[in-house]
């Protein structure tokens, strides 16, 4: 199956990972999964898949392709980000969040 970025290198890809806080796995997936419908109609977005750990299931994932690095700061300051971003001290294990901005080569 093909993926965005076979023919597309230049979008900006980007993986986001979190781990759920002790007992907050449901309320983090369904809040994580809120962001997905708004998400998918910004402006400059290609993808937004969210993925959940199998070997560890608190553990959560955005694979995401933006067309550009505006697009991806603007969807970084949109209400639903924001609102996500003040519940992380409560939602994600002392971690938090990690994003990475790549580049596929290969």
């Amino acid at each position: 199956m093909p993926t965005p970025t076979d023919s597309r290198r230049d979008l900006l890809t980007v993986i986001a990972s979190m781990r759920a806080a002790p007992g907050k796995r449901e309320e983090l997936r369904r809040t994580l999964e809120a962001l997905v419908a708004p998400t998918t109609v910004e402006r400059g977005c290609v993808n937004y898949d969210l993925h959940q750990g199998l070997e560890d299931p608190d553990r959560f994932f955005f694979y995401e392709n933006w067309e550009s690095a505006a697009d991806l700061d603007a969807h970084l300051a949109a209400p639903h980000l924001t609102a996500f971003a003040a519940r992380i001290p409560e939602l994600l294990d002392e971690q938090g969040l990690t994003v990475n901005r790549v580049s596929r080569i290969a």
